[in-house]
């Protein structure tokens, strides 16, 4: 690792959105780079942590919980005077009258690949149709979400039986890495290399709806389904379903390579697991759901209601 003077070492600002940010600040706090933090929409809790361990090392540090606090930010960079900015899930679009602060100054570090994964929640997009890879995308700001140049798609491999959970947590781990190495890159380029987004391949998700989240029995085969309910795990509990006329969420399946002989969304069986008909004459077997009861196992569910078979709406 290379040792800078202090004196000039080039100083990085870093805005966040909450503790998915917490390993790269923890990182860029200890190699000496951060001289600001700022938090959007953060809970108290988070907030107080934050703002504590700012104080212990003498960093900057400002919660901006609305849009209206946004006007302050532009004073608050002003008097810190960072080099570079680096938002990490910073829930608030950046203004022309902040991003005016410093041409390609502002770096924003996306949680999926760009163009094709523009939005707020990458993560539950790119389980949900079924990706075998994401990426760290580091990218210029500009006034729109997600739309500025491209500096690097940092490719991140998805697991079999990744959730949104496990995801979360391995960018989080990766992006600790992704940023320090940013920041070391930083200290010594005179220009950043990056290009214009390939608007032909670009997509914008807007933040998941309950259409979004519900499973369509009759659609959506079952690699489909346990896809979903992976993505839905744990940000929505699970995947949202109708069963025995209640609304429940599948939390755990698993994939049954059993044909059946029944309408998609038939219960074929009710016993250690929920076992349900697909369209594509598959089967998957749920194993952990969340009721108006509370969340329970299969087997639990299938004490409440010990009826052999039913169809699913």
């Amino acid at each position: 690792m290379p040792v800078f003077n202090m004196d000039t070492t080039k100083k990085i600002l870093v805005l966040c959105g909450g503790k998915f940010a917490f390993p790269a600040l923890q990182l860029l706090a200890y190699e000496k780079f951060i001289c600001g933090i700022g938090i959007g929409k953060g809970s108290d809790t988070i907030i107080e942590a934050l703002e504590r361990e700012s104080k212990d090392s003498n960093i900057g540090f400002k919660s901006f919980c609305n849009k209206k606090s946004m006007l302050e930010m532009r004073a608050w960079i002003d008097d810190l005077q960072p080099d570079y900015i680096f938002c990490i899930s910073f829930p608030f679009l950046l203004p022309e009258t902040i991003l005016s602060y410093g041409h390609d100054k502002f770096i924003n570090f996306h949680p999926g690949p760009l163009p094709q994964y523009r939005g707020v929640m990458p993560i539950f997009e790119v389980l949900k149709n079924q990706e075998t890879e994401t990426a760290i995308c580091a990218h210029f700001m500009n006034s729109k979400f997600d739309e500025g140049n491209i500096i690097f798609n940092d490719p991140i491999a998805i697991q079999k039986g990744d959730t949104y959970g496990k995801l979360t947590v391995k960018l989080s781990e990766r992006m600790a890495q992704v940023t320090l190495n940013m920041a070391n890159m930083l200290q010594f380029a005179s220009s950043i290399p990056n290009q214009p987004q390939d608007e032909t391949i670009s997509c914008y998700y807007e933040k998941p709806q309950l259409s979004d989240t519900y499973i369509n029995w009759k659609r959506m085969d079952a690699d489909e389904i346990i896809a979903l309910i992976n993505a839905c795990n744990p940000w929505n509990i699970g995947a949202d379903a109708t069963l025995f006329g209640e609304q429940i969420k599948i939390i755990v399946a698993s994939l049954l390579h059993e044909p059946h002989e029944n309408q998609p969304g038939t219960i074929v069986s009710l016993n250690d697991t929920i076992n349900i008909a697909c369209e594509d004459n598959m089967q998957i077997a749920i194993e952990i759901l969340s009721t108006d009861k509370g969340i329970m196992t299969a087997a639990q569910f299938a004490l409440l209601y010990p009826v052999p078979t039913s169809t699913l709406n």
